[in-house]
């Protein structure tokens, strides 16, 4: 089922198809596809209700602006009625008391949200295998991975069980499953949406952003989501939008081939086809050197990690989420002597968490902190430096969005390997600049390929458009 928003909407209000029976569908098609384990909870009760609701709407010409759009949630998103886990067993059960401000927009204009979408635990993953649910599978070949860490959301809208989905991105966990999975797929600029009420993996890189199947869903929801909020400190009040620019043609920088290394030949083929689609657009086309790119990848995980031994240390077993009593009389095997935290924070979190816990601490400690994370900190600046100059000579970079198409399930069990699968992403988080998917053709085995535009600070507007004209 490949339905848009944009043309349910129009049916909505002929009366020729109602918000019930849509929703019904998207329900159907979520049991149908249980086994690629996309959702870790629905919330069908209360979906079916509001498509009532909507139907009277439409009938009365009360409308709202996304009436009757139905989106899944990343279940590191806050919402009341239904549990929030992070995919974690640190969190199993735990139910949040508040809506985070993204759905309190998307519920007051009219949008029903289907239920909770699994994800790599704590958002640390590139190929939702953490999550403590059991993993996530591609929606076209069950023995590959869909993408990570926001690879439920992602599945969900591919598989026609939604309109649209919400993820998040630290480094590409939007983007990356987006590729893998033949949607579109956007990072919005850093503070251009509400991050109140997501579960915070590294604040400083972490955006709350959408998965779609045609850009104009993603248009009408991004105009919903975006805009200021008081209750996130780093909520841009006032940004400076950036649209396509109407008196001459738009400018694209490409990133060249020669800093491809490491992609597939089916991916260098479509990106080609990509950069020639672009011109075909009207857009020129110019070879754009990236510098700094050899310090992408351990910048960004570096600053992750530090950031994450941090806003993870709150689940101690006391404050939040799971509590193992540690001693052999209580629920522990005694190891840990009765101590509540250390017990309770090694039954919680799986290996790849504790990992990137142990990483940032360590970058973090006494003697290291200058040689690691002040480094990182400083390359950081180089590299949002380089994208300012960049975007001062073009419009738009253009670039794929992945080395790879989808691989398979337990291929990458070296974790350097798998971090390497975020090269092409991690630095606009770094940045701060948004960046979105386009979905652009398959390989020889018919797995979809994604490519990638990424702009200046508040020219999210503009890559939709932009992607919208391919």
């Amino acid at each position: 089922m490949n339905s848009s928003y944009t043309s349910d909407r129009d049916s909505f209000a002929t009366g020729t198809l109602s918000v019930e029976d849509r929703v019904a569908s998207f329900l159907h098609r979520i049991n149908e596809r249980s086994e690629l384990n996309a959702f870790l909870s629905l919330d069908a009760e209360r979906a079916s209700a509001s498509a009532k609701e909507g139907d009277e709407r439409f009938a009365s010409g009360l409308q709202r602006p996304l009436e009757g759009l139905v989106v899944a949630v990343k279940d590191n998103i806050s919402m009341k009625g239904l549990p929030t886990t992070c995919a974690s067993r640190m969190l199993e059960g735990f139910q949040p008391l508040f809506d985070a401000t993204v759905i309190e927009r998307l519920r007051d204009a009219g949008a029903i949200i289907v239920g909770k979408t699994n994800m790599d635990e704590f958002a640390m993953g590139s190929s939702n295998e953490t999550s403590a649910f059991g993993i996530v599978r591609h929606p076209q070949d069950p023995t590959r991975v869909p993408g990570g860490s926001s690879g439920g959301s992602a599945v969900a809208v591919a598989e026609g069980m939604c309109h649209v989905s919400l993820g998040s991105e630290t480094g590409g966990s939007i983007r990356q499953p987006a590729a893998f999975c033949g949607t579109y797929g956007l990072k919005p600029t850093y503070g251009r949406v509400s991050r109140y009420g997501l579960v915070a993996f590294a604040s400083s890189l972490d955006q709350i952003g959408l998965f779609s199947r045609s850009i104009g869903d993603m248009q009408a929801t991004f105009s919903v989501l975006a805009g200021h909020d008081p209750m996130d400190s780093t909520s841009n009040p006032a940004p400076s939008i950036v649209h396509i620019p109407t008196d001459r043609a738009l400018r694209v920088g490409a990133m060249p081939l020669s800093q491809l290394e490491g992609c597939e030949p089916s991916v260098i083929e479509a990106y080609q086809r990509y950069l020639d689609a672009l011109r075909e657009s009207g857009a020129t086309v110019t070879d754009v050197f990236l510098p700094h790119t050899e310090t992408w990848i351990p910048t960004y995980f570096i600053l992750a990690t530090a950031e994450a031994s941090s806003n993870l240390a709150r689940f101690d077993g006391v404050r939040f989420g799971l509590r193992v009593d540690g001693t052999k009389d209580g629920t522990g095997d005694g190891t840990f002597d009765g101590d509540v935290t250390t017990a309770s924070r090694s039954a919680g979190f799986g290996a790849e968490v504790k990992r990137r816990i142990m990483l940032g601490t360590y970058v973090l400690s006494s003697g290291y902190y200058e040689a690691y994370y002040g480094k990182a900190q400083q390359a950081r600046r180089l590299i949002s430096d380089a994208y300012a100059e960049i975007f001062r000579q073009v419009d738009v970079l253009a670039m794929p969005t992945t080395p790879t198409t989808a691989f398979a399930i337990g291929e990458k069990s070296d974790p350097v390997s798998m971090w390497l699968s975020d090269y092409f992403t991690v630095s606009a988080n770094i940045a701060g600049i948004p960046a979105l998917n386009i979905p652009f053709g398959t390989d020889a085995q018919g797995l979809p390929i994604g490519m990638q535009l990424q702009g200046a600070m508040n020219s999210d507007e503009m890559l939709m458009e932009v992607a919208g004209r391919l």
